[in-house]
């Protein structure tokens, strides 16, 4: 740490594209609030990237939180643990909020919220203690990807990772939990990039917010100030506020000048971006031993009534959470799953809550959230606003007539579905479902091959 504090950067490069949003972050100063034990939770084995998991109960078994309800022998999995303790009265198909179907545990509460007897603080010295560690604790990207963080953790050995980026730009309109975990759990937050500085190695950290979260800059700020083993290692950067920059190749151009080439990750070019969530859970799972069993959600929207960030049970009903939150001021037009950028428009309430979803969204208007279909009129601000370089016109157009060929010479499977082009574009086109149309096009043409 200098003799003036912890430094603070400004983004040393910026990336092309993006636009600029309106924040509408409502629920920005409202604190975190802890939701009622929900009467019943839908536990999906299905809430991350990869393998889904192999339920380890059956019906009539009696479970406490924490304890692991579902599980793999993959590699590229997270297990699943009870979130309230009480019986398990299903084992079967459950749909999720996006349409998809895995198996699931339901667990009818008994309003205890009993701890599981087994969990204690891992016992982390090394590198390897800590990557079994945040296997066991079950923890995916809370950032919105439920990319399963022992994966990401696990740096492979001719990769040479120098910098971890904590990511705490939430660019997305809305959503407020970032937020609110800065000045929240400050100290947490500051001590999970100890122990992953300590353990992993990196030779500095930077912790990235946009400019319009003054707030969470100056907690931040202050709590670095107090710690002296910061040193010259962790530095504060200011982002400049434009979507998507809280995407993982615009933070890690916006904070080292490196580019993430197509088709390649972060930690090709030395750097590991996580979520600020993310990072401020596994300090406290190393202190307490309790898994990921809760989360927080930011619920607004212009069709609900009490707007409120709140901390609920994984598996809890949406419709619960709707009725915490004073239910519906009118019937919702349009329902979204995570941000109106990057969230998935879904068809009721009955889903259950996922590690991954950090926010639900409810309008009562289509006016809120669409703007009226009409003909392209080729106008190129789809290209000029896309952060990867691409034509979503063209892809759109060999999506429509599935031409793989064509899709793959227009590199469709570099976009990272940010919503930048179908934001800007003047005539409403349905760009973004076009891109995931024709990644899926390109998928099953390279199943038949």
């Amino acid at each position: 740490m200098s003799k003036h504090g912890t430094e603070l950067l400004t983004a040393v490069s910026r990336g092309r594209g993006g636009v600029r949003v309106p924040h509408r972050k409502n629920t920005a100063e409202m604190t975190v609030v802890r939701m009622p034990v929900p009467a019943r939770v839908v536990l999906p084995m299905q809430q991350h990237i990869g393998a889904p998991c192999v339920p380890t109960v059956k019906v009539g078994d009696v479970v406490a939180v924490g304890q692991v309800v579902g599980d793999s022998d993959k590699p590229f999995s997270a297990p699943i643990h009870a979130s309230v303790s009480g019986k398990v009265t299903a084992v079967g198909d459950v749909r999720l909020a996006n349409g998809m179907v895995t198996k699931g545990v339901t667990i009818e509460s008994d309003g205890e919220m009993r701890l599981y007897e087994g969990l204690c603080p891992p016992k982390v010295e090394n590198r390897e203690d800590l990557i079994a560690a945040v296997r066991a604790s079950g923890l995916v990207g809370l950032g919105g990807a439920g990319f399963p963080c022992h994966i990401k953790l696990n740096v492979p050995p001719d990769k040479k990772v120098d910098t971890l980026i904590v990511n705490a730009a939430e660019c997305e309109p809305y959503i407020t939990v970032d937020y609110r975990e800065c000045i929240e759990h400050a100290y947490d937050i500051l001590g999970g990039i100890k122990v992953l500085q300590r353990l992993l190695g990196f030779e500095r950290v930077v912790i990235a917010v946009e400019d319009n979260k003054p707030e969470a800059i100056k907690k931040l700020k202050a709590i670095a100030d107090e710690d002296a083993d910061c040193g010259n290692t962790v530095r504060l950067m200011t982002l400049r506020s434009r979507y998507p920059q809280g995407a993982e190749k615009m933070m890690v151009l916006s904070a080292t000048g490196r580019r993430v080439p197509p088709g390649k990750l972060p930690a090709d070019v030395g750097c590991m971006v996580m979520n600020v969530g993310s990072i401020a859970f596994i300090s406290r799972y190393l202190k307490t031993g309790k898994p990921l069993v809760s989360r927080s959600v930011t619920v607004d929207g212009t069709a609900i009534a009490e707007p409120k960030n709140i901390r609920v049970p994984i598996g809890t009903s949406l419709s619960d959470i709707v009725e915490f939150c004073g239910g519906f001021t009118a019937e919702p037009r349009k329902i979204i799953s995570g941000g109106p950028m990057m969230g998935v428009a879904i068809c009721g309430t009955d889903a259950p809550l996922c590690k991954q979803n950090n926010a639900l969204l409810a309008f009562a208007s289509e006016k809120d959230m669409e703007k009226p279909f009409r003909d392209c009129i080729r106008c190129g601000r789809c290209v000029e606003v896309c952060p990867m370089s691409l034509m979503p016109t063209l892809i759109e157009r060999y999506a429509r007539v599935k031409d793989a060929d064509a899709l793959g010479r227009m590199n469709v499977m570099t976009c990272m579905e940010c919503g930048s082009c179908a934001f800007a574009c003047p005539s409403g086109r349905p760009l973004v479902q076009y891109m995931r149309l024709g990644k899926q096009i390109l998928r099953e043409e390279g199943n038949k091959k």
